[in-house]
């Protein structure tokens, strides 16, 4: 074959393709063609790109006495103390009102179309507040602009929780307030987001830390009211104690004074409150959406007020329980890629951590999770709330993932469905609603797939799945009273069996409660033996009741020996554990053997690299 109709081969030039016994340059030609398209079309002069400018707004340090940070998203007790505690660090901080029904309608008007409700709920919120400013208040855009901040969380996924923030900026510069500066700090970005000596902004730990106890101590707040609320004797009397006890930690987060102390004095005020232990109450856990499950507002429909008027207790779900979701997944992320080790190049892979990656990782998940779990317990019973357990997400996602894979994130992943089940299979509900908005691409997946295979498993199980979309209150009410109903008689037959396997009657309940003031405490929480914290208090009061002091003393002893018995049936377990731990340990030992291996060769690359560039420099300057 004549070697000019040959293909050039050689990596040192480009192919080329035999046309009609010549060469042709393929590539050149359609850059010539391209080119031409170009210069008739008008397109060959320089294009602009359009590029958002409000992005990576913020202010300095000198501007920090005059711009305030505008908060809110969160229970109106966490925002509220969040901006003590920022105030208590030097930051100028006001609280946004809970979202109403006209800040949804603001944000349809100025939003984008088909977002889910806490988006418009959210950006209208924000946005309406603004146009007070200017429209009642007399400031001008431009001041609005330059003397106010809005804060948010980002984070990212397959919620659109990641594009809040986008929507902040549509909504604001189409309602007049082009320029405003939306600052978020992600989830996940640790306390490297903003930092530098001019910075109005600094992301440090003081700032976390100020923002921590607001939620924990929000938190804390919260679970007592919700406890109380629907057994007190006056009404509006835990409300009262909950404002009187918001004000003095506000004020200790604000002049930084000792959160404890300010907690601790809380705790006469709670027990103050008069409640009344033998009402039958349904309980009710409360979970789905993030946002649409913690806000107190129009955003729900006032859910949880709801069911309080219509007879139930609420169970609802704390920040902190999120934070332990949060760490869970570090822990199980790392285990499940500890064996990729220097090769897990991703975002968030192990490579370049060294040989005590995954040990790192792994401790900062568990001393995370002791942590939160800690300083939760600490500010509870400060406050006086005993007897509250944050959830074991380990259990959690061991009996949820035969339902639900716990690698499938966005929203609560796993964490409804194993909710649902352990509070049917534990008895920590009668009834467990899942609320979230119309169109919630992970909950409603959840809640309206998944979940029905629950309920089919487990009879009996009362689950209501409700969605909200701004304007079905109506509807929404209606539904949630007929599993209420159902669950309300489930209260009430748990109640009478509870009498009845105690060998009481109501009177010698409510009697024995008039005559022993720490039964009828506000504050005191009977051990959990049923659904109903009023079914529990018979537990607790029965045995003094009906039987002799003696008698109690011997049951107490044999449920000692009982506890022994379980844990020496339980050993068996623990040893076969330990066993497989020594029997792991030659493996743990040579991956961490393998991981040094790999540490030293990177190390001796680099030193053979720099000796490589030294011989260079020095055989240049010869």
């Amino acid at each position: 074959m004549n070697s000019q109709n040959s293909t050039v081969t050689t990596a040192a030039k480009k192919k080329k393709l035999p046309v009609a016994g010549q060469s042709l340059d393929i590539d050149a030609e359609l850059k010539k063609f391209e080119e031409a398209e170009r210069a008739r079309l008008g397109l060959d002069g320089k294009v602009e790109q359009w590029v958002e400018d409000m992005v990576g707004l913020g202010f300095k340090k000198s501007e920090r006495a005059k711009v305030t940070l505008l908060i809110g998203g969160l229970t109106v007790a966490q925002d509220y103390l969040i901006e003590g505690g920022l105030k208590g660090i030097g930051y100028q901080v006001q609280m946004l009102d809970c979202p109403t029904t006209e800040g949804f309608q603001t944000g349809k008007e100025f939003g984008n179309r088909g977002q889910c409700n806490p988006t418009y709920f959210t950006v209208g919120n924000l946005v309406q507040y603004l146009i007070t400013l200017r429209d009642k208040h007399g400031m001008t855009a431009e001041e609005i602009v330059d003397k106010f901040v809005f804060l948010t969380a980002g984070a990212c996924g397959p919620c659109r929780f990641g594009m809040y923030v986008t929507e902040y900026r549509k909504a604001l510069r189409d309602a007049g307030f082009d320029g405003f500066r939306v600052m978020l700090f992600q989830q996940t970005g640790g306390l490297k987001q903003a930092t530098g000596d001019d910075v109005g902004l600094e992301l440090n730990p003081t700032f976390f830390w100020s923002i921590v106890k607001g939620m924990f101590a929000g938190d804390v707040l919260n679970a007592i009211g919700y406890r109380l609320r629907p057994y007190e004797v006056v009404p509006g009397a835990t409300n009262e104690a909950l404002e009187k006890a918001k004000k003095l930690v506000y004020e200790a987060l604000e002049t930084k004074s000792n959160i404890m102390a300010a907690l601790w004095k809380c705790k006469p005020i709670f027990a103050a409150v008069q409640v009344d232990k033998t009402r039958v109450k349904p309980k009710v856990s409360i979970i789905g959406e993030f946002w649409a499950m913690t806000t107190e507002g129009d955003g729900n429909y006032q859910l949880q007020q709801f069911l309080e008027q219509e007879g139930a207790e609420c169970d609802i779900q704390l920040l902190a329980a999120w934070l332990l979701y949060t760490l869970w997944e570090v822990k199980n992320d790392t285990k499940e890629r500890a064996d990729l080790r220097e090769w897990d190049t991703a975002k968030y892979g192990l490579g370049g951590g060294g040989p005590m990656a995954v040990f790192q990782k792994l401790a900062i998940g568990y001393a995370g999770d002791f942590g939160v779990r800690l300083l939760f317990q600490s500010f509870a019973h400060a406050a006086g709330l005993y007897g509250f357990k944050l959830p074991d997400m380990e259990k959690i996602a061991e009996v949820s993932h035969g339902y639900y894979n716990n690698d499938l994130r966005g929203g609560e992943g796993h964490m409804e469905v194993g909710k649902l089940i352990m509070n049917v299979v534990h008895q920590k509900a009668h009834m467990t609603l899942s609320v979230k908005p119309f169109g919630c691409m992970p909950s409603a997946g959840v809640s309206d797939g998944v979940q029905s295979a629950i309920t089919e498993k487990f009879p009996g199980t009362i689950f209501c799945p409700v969605e909200t979309s701004g304007d079905g209150r109506v509807n929404f009410y209606s539904r949630v009273q007929m599993y209420l109903f159902k669950a309300k008689q489930a209260a009430q037959a748990e109640y009478e069996r509870a009498l009845a396997d105690n060998g009481v009657t109501r009177e010698q309940v409510a009697a024995y409660l008039d005559a022993n003031p720490k039964f009828r405490s506000s504050l005191y929480k009977a051990a959990h033996v049923y659904c109903g914290n009023n079914a529990d208090v018979v537990a607790a009061v029965a045995p003094y009741i009906t039987k002799t002091r003696a008698q109690r003393w011997k049951d107490r002893v044999l449920g000692v020996v009982t506890g022994g018995k379980q844990a020496i049936q339980k050993t068996p377990h623990l040893a076969v554990s330990l066993v497989t731990a020594v029997k792991d340990a030659p493996k743990v030992a040579e991956r961490v053997k393998e991981d040094i291996t790999i540490l030293r060769e990177i190390r001796a690359m680099k030193k053979k690299a720099q000796r490589a560039e030294s011989t260079l420099d020095a055989a240049a300057e010869e």
